[in-house]
């Protein structure tokens, strides 16, 4: 029988062959922690009376939601991850030094690779299936287990195939068409499956965009995201020192899906996902026939902090200022984002524009810092969630969007077509 791509990584993983529902026990090859999550997890290895780490160069802690410390408490919980990775000399361990959120740090560093199990305490962790590998997130506790025993336990998933067909239009992006996959199928239609994404539109998305695409997965409930690597793949691998061989994994022609879904991306414009969910998205044009007015743009996070994402939008806002009611936020994903940014000009673009850019921290997205939003405030996104209270107050709205409508959208002080600016 022919095995989807997620199956052949855990039948690689297993040493046998395995399928859909079944139970398996492999090996991780990546597991990463972050400044919120690493602590319960480094005192369950603590309680364990576990003495060392059973992989240590498979083992990332990323400190990233609130560094620099934004409080007494965020200050403490790093310096528990600090500690331990001292203790460990954790050769994988990010902190002011070397900043960067972990989803798009690690891919950049070439800590992880196609064919790769990749397990973390955090929900983005699926990015990292943009590459060619199995990943997921899971709770601190199932990360003590992998720190202990470089292991863990998985239900094999379904797989749901996506097949993405068409040129995209002007503006279309990876964000774009994730959201378009999360209104179709709902936040639950992917519930514990494989969403692999296929088809010919692929070959024109770059890393950056299969990045977005991935990132979201979990969005529709999904336990990972998944792109076969090709040429694209490889070349994002070349000036990069990889932590191992990658392996490279195919679905066969005869695989078993549970579904499939079909969408002509050539159809598509920019999607706009409204408040409460990722999954209530509108068209651009709606969105722009609604007039709302926004009072903060956020540009960052895991989902669209990339470097492709900040020239997009000093593309928009060249010579244009923010609108005078609007505050606009720029957060780079990594460092080395930051500084080819400073090199390109791109921040002088953005200052000049009004915009505040910031160091690389998830802060914003998560409503944790450098960026919360107040009373009744509306706040276009390129985050990944827009819930009840996400960024903010509970009365305040996120709607989420690709960095060109969120550029845009700063410029107009309302929820904006490129296009129009």
């Amino acid at each position: 029988m022919g095995q989807t791509i997620t199956e052949k990584i855990f039948s690689d993983h297993a040493g046998k062959p395995v399928y859909a529902g079944d139970i398996v026990k492999c090996t991780v090859d990546m597991t990463i922690g972050n400044d919120i999550t690493t602590p319960i997890s480094i005192k369950a290895f603590k309680e364990s009376k576990a003495k060392k780490l059973a992989n240590p160069d498979g083992f990332s802690i990323v400190l990233d939601h609130f560094i620099p410390a934004k409080d007494i408490a965020s200050a403490n919980q790093a310096k528990i991850s600090r500690e331990f990775a001292y203790e460990h000399n954790l050769k994988n361990f990010f902190d002011e030094k070397d900043m960067g959120i972990e989803h798009a740090l690690l891919p950049e560093k070439g800590l992880v690779v196609s064919g790769d199990v990749i397990i973390g305490a955090d929900s983005h962790t699926c990015t990292h299936g943009a590459l060619g590998a199995f990943a997921t997130g899971m709770g601190s506790t199932d990360l003590a287990y992998a720190m202990i025993t470089g292991k863990n336990w998985f239900k094999v998933p379904e797989t749901i195939k996506v097949v993405f067909s068409g040129k995209p239009n002007e503006n279309v992006t990876g964000k774009d068409l994730i959201l378009e996959v999360i209104r179709q199928i709902g936040v639950s239609g992917a519930l514990y499956k494989a969403l692999e994404f296929t088809g010919d539109t692929i070959n024109s998305l770059s890393m950056d965009d299969r990045f977005s695409l991935c990132n979201m997965a979990i969005e529709a409930g999904a336990k990972n995201g998944i792109i076969a690597a090709d040429s694209i793949t490889k070349e994002f691998f070349k000036d990069k020192k990889l932590a191992r061989e990658p392996k490279y994994f195919y679905s066969d022609s005869d695989a078993k899906y549970c579904e499939v879904l079909n969408i002509d991306v050539s159809e598509l414009e920019p999607v706009i996902a409204y408040p409460f969910l990722p999954s209530n998205g509108k068209p651009l044009s709606q969105a722009v026939k609604d007039d709302i007015k926004i009072d903060q743009v956020f540009i960052g996070s895991c989902t669209n902090g990339r470097l492709s994402d900040l020239r997009i939008a000093a593309s928009i806002l060249k010579g244009k200022k923010v609108a005078n009611h609007t505050r606009l936020i720029i957060t780079p994903a990594t460092q080395k984002i930051s500084m080819q940014a400073m090199k390109e000009g791109l921040v002088d673009i953005f200052i000049e524009a009004g915009a505040v850019f910031s160091n690389p921290t998830c802060g914003a997205c998560l409503g944790g810092y450098m960026g919360i939003l107040g009373e009744n405030e509306k706040c276009v996104s390129t985050t990944n969630r827009n819930f009840v209270g996400r960024m903010g107050d509970r009365t305040s709205e996120v709607y989420l969007a690709n960095s060109a409508v969120a550029a845009a959208s700063a410029v107009a002080g309302k929820i904006a077509n490129p296009k129009d600016i």
